[in-house]
């Protein structure tokens, strides 16, 4: 149903025009996978339906055998989660994606579809909590081995990539500490050893940053973040080639149905028109919040890596368009004293998610990375005097000065 040569989607009913040219990202966010019905409507069609209807037994029978292009069931495919998809993929230049229902269930089945008893593992290991907790607890009941890499020194994930592996997990910007991995380089070993290597960018986004073109096979997205941005649903994305999502994603999906509504795909179809645009605004607003709070005589440490002064600025500037939207500080006085500050805070919400249009403020060691024993949380660099800022849409000036009160 996911075609990559029609990048555009199935347009039949349309005035059956399409560019000869490479469209640009912009375009695309607007334009791509469009699938228009017989009436012709300018905005999207919400095609809530659980199954399809065949016009005879033969065409059920070749339909399920692949030999023709019909919808089965919704929990395999539906036209309005095929149109986020193919938009999606022409936003991030990748042959075919496929949604799911959460970003979790992204990162565990673009995994999962993968491995099996006795395969082998490479992860950063800085990042989300669920993501670690799958990798950590989850793979290794199935008799997979998973070896974590903290940084991104390249003798040390030589090291890791010493024998053979089947796949590599990297978060990079992390969440929370904002660590940067050089996905060139970790794609470069990686291949050599035979290993599929998976990029979570959830905080980077499709905008700033584009792993395939640094030699990654597979990006996954928590589509709840960025690309909704609004606060509105839940839905995750995984890209790759076709041959990733065809036979290896698409028959471990079909049976396990991690699958993405139609009406969060029709969501997120409308999301993905804006994206760029907030996302932008965001990265810029964020440099400047972390230059506030780098010069805050109560601010210990900024983790953002826009700012020079973050271990990971030159890989930074090599492989993102920006800081990113989201960072993370410590503050003099820990627990008590942050959360103080927390508490006086009348413009930012506190709020465990990212990426969304409003800016929020969590305590990660008592929220999102709770789950993690106190000691992974300690060697993560996830202290109690540590909080994430998620930078949303509001003006610089008035985030900057509800800091500034809530800091004094």
């Amino acid at each position: 149903m996911t075609n990559p040569d029609r990048p555009w989607g199935y347009r039949d009913n349309t005035h059956g025009k399409n560019p000869d040219w490479q469209i640009h990202p912009d375009t695309a966010s607007i334009r791509a996978g469009l699938a228009r019905s017989g009436f012709g409507e300018t905005g999207e069609a919400l095609y809530l339906s659980s199954g399809f209807t065949y016009n005879s037994a033969e065409e059920a029978v070749a339909s399920f055998a692949d030999e023709t292009d019909h919808y089965l069931y919704s929990r395999f495919h539906n036209p309005t989660v095929a149109m986020f998809e193919k938009r999606l993929a022409a936003l991030e230049g990748a042959e075919l994606c496929a949604a799911t229902g959460s970003g979790m269930s992204a990162m565990f089945a673009s995994v999962a579809c993968l491995v099996s008893q006795g395969d082998h593992v490479v992860a950063s290991a800085s990042m989300f909590s669920s993501c670690y907790v799958v990798l950590s607890e989850i793979l290794p009941k199935w008799g997979v081995t998973v070896e974590f890499v903290k940084g991104s020194e390249r003798a040390d994930w030589e090291k890791a990539l010493s024998r053979k592996t089947k796949a590599v997990f990297i978060e990079t910007p992390s969440n929370p500490m904002l660590e940067i991995v050089d996905i060139a380089m970790v794609s470069e070993v990686a291949h050599r050893v035979g290993a599929t290597v998976i990029v979570d960018n959830v905080m980077a986004s499709p905008i700033l940053q584009k792993p395939l073109e640094h030699g990654a096979d597979v990006v996954m997205y928590s589509a709840t973040k960025h690309i909704d941005g609004q606060g509105r649903v839940l839905g995750g994305a995984i890209l790759g080639s076709a041959d990733y999502i065809n036979n290896h994603f698409q028959p471990f999906a079909r049976h396990t149905g991690p699958n993405l509504s139609a009406f969060n795909a029709w969501v997120l179809l409308k999301s993905l028109e804006t994206m760029g645009m907030r996302v932008e605004r965001m990265n810029s607003t964020a440099g400047l919040v972390a230059e506030f709070l780098s010069n805050h005589p109560k601010v210990t440490k900024v983790n953002y890596p826009g700012l020079k002064s973050h271990s990971g600025y030159e890989i930074n500037t090599r492989q993102m368009k920006g800081g990113g939207t989201t960072l993370s500080f410590t503050l003099k006085g820990g627990q008590p004293d942050l959360f103080k500050m927390m508490n006086k805070l009348v413009v930012i919400d506190i709020s465990n998610n990212l990426g969304d249009s409003k800016s929020l403020i969590t305590h990660p060691a008592s929220t999102t990375h709770r789950r993690l024993a106190p000691e992974i949380r300690e060697d993560l660099g996830i202290s109690d005097s540590l909080a994430r800022l998620s930078v949303g849409l509001e003006h610089s000036t008035d985030l900057i000065r509800d800091l500034e009160q809530a800091l004094g």
